[in-house]
């Protein structure tokens, strides 16, 4: 069946209350509430498995990479934080969004770690995928599975909308309900004293992603990847998927928070179908 919810997450660890600073109990509030509707709206909308798309994976020289294990598992220790989690993978629904793609004559490889049998397999589970399903889906009992998509920032444009039409297309001939979540962090130079330095480009990319989606418009594609490259966000590549899988004209778009509250910009935004008039 079609996709049953969308959405546009961040990965900063700050948005999880537990992971703020203890000095700063109050950082990136409107993040975390943002981050709660998503929670709740993604319950509401009965997912059986979310599909990620995440900038912080695994990067292979021009193609995308999906994740064939039994399961992804990883922590928030760098961030500073004890949080940890461990997720089912849906193999079956990773390997069609693989062969999708792949059908679409884009380059993409199936990835696996650890024991030779991806089947027994668990792979590393980075930030962005964490940290989103912290709220949506992998604290729950039971838990939603996941299939993990990392894109590639080597390839064009076009070939990350078609990638992400192929994960519609995936989607729609499944029976299972699944969620599409692109794990996004705009803007990382929001701050001169930040690991990237300060360029206005940041705030000018974010401001351009916040009038997109408020203007109910999912043309991504219309910023290039050269704006989000000269922002320094590691947000563009998914969104171009998340165009794709979603097509102009048929889901609604709601921004529910934006803000840059250290040196990168993050935004919570939720997409519905829209309904028959």
């Amino acid at each position: 069946m079609p996709l049953v919810f969308a959405c546009i997450a961040p990965h900063g660890s700050i948005a999880i209350p537990e992971a703020k600073p203890k000095d700063r109990p109050t950082l990136a509030n409107a993040t975390t509430a943002g981050m709660q509707e998503l929670g709740r709206r993604f319950v509401a909308a009965q997912p059986d498995v979310s599909i990620v798309l995440t900038p912080h994976n695994i990067h292979v020289e021009s193609a995308m990479a999906v994740v064939d294990a039994s399961a992804v598992s990883g922590d928030l220790v760098q961030w500073g934080s004890p949080i940890s989690m461990r997720i089912p993978i849906d193999r079956e629904i990773a390997l069609s969004v693989r062969d999708a793609i792949r059908d679409a004559g884009i380059p993409v490889v199936a990835v696996s770690y650890g024991a030779n049998d991806p089947a027994t397999a668990v792979f590393p589970m980075d930030w962005a995928v964490l940290i989103p399903a912290h709220f949506m889906g992998g604290r729950t009992e039971p838990q939603i599975p996941v299939a993990v998509v990392a894109p590639a920032r080597d390839l064009n444009d076009d070939a990350h909308v078609r990638a992400g039409r192929a994960i519609g297309e995936a989607a729609a001939a499944s029976r299972k309900r699944i969620a599409l979540v692109a794990s996004c962090d705009h803007g990382h130079g929001h701050d001169a004293k930040g690991p990237y330095g300060f360029t206005a480009k940041s705030k000018e990319f974010d401001e351009a992603v916040v009038g997109l989606i408020q203007g109910d418009g999912l043309l991504f594609s219309s910023l290039g990847s050269t704006f989000a490259r000269e922002a320094k966000a590691d947000s563009y590549w998914q969104m171009l998927m998340l165009e794709g899988a979603l097509g102009e004209g048929s889901w609604d778009g709601e921004l529910l928070s934006y803000e840059a509250p250290t040196y990168f910009g993050m935004l919570c935004a939720a997409y519905a179908p829209k309904q028959a008039s």
